[in-house]
């Protein structure tokens, strides 16, 4: 009844395109590369060597915190996720380990 509002042409169905499919999962496939080598391998990477820099933390490294402080070493406990940290003669601070951001080369305070 309301066919004639309708043109015959813009009614039928559109063919898919032959080898959509295969496209679309090369895509697929290309966008999960680029976000495993940009993305997620970079990161793995930096957490394995932040992880390995908190395990070789000793009495005496002069190391510096996520928030720029700089300061010695004086106590790691083994059990515990917190180090004690010498900012100035006689000051100390607890921090955690998780904290730490870079170690520092020996004798690196004195010349500050």
């Amino acid at each position: 009844m309301l066919d004639f509002f309708i043109s015959p042409a813009l009614a039928q169905d559109a063919g898919g395109a032959p080898g959509g499919g295969i496209a679309q999962i090369v895509m697929l496939v290309g966008f999960v590369l680029i976000f495993y080598f940009l993305l997620w391998r970079p990161q793995a990477k930096r957490a394995k060597q932040h992880k390995k820099l908190i395990a070789g933390l000793s009495k005496g490294d002069e190391i510096v915190i996520g928030g720029g402080m700089l300061g010695r070493i004086t106590k790691v406990s083994e059990d515990s996720e917190f180090l004690s940290m010498e900012i100035a003669e006689g000051t100390e601070v607890s921090v955690q380990k998780n904290a730490v951001a870079t170690v520092l080369p020996k004798g690196t305070l004195k010349s500050i």
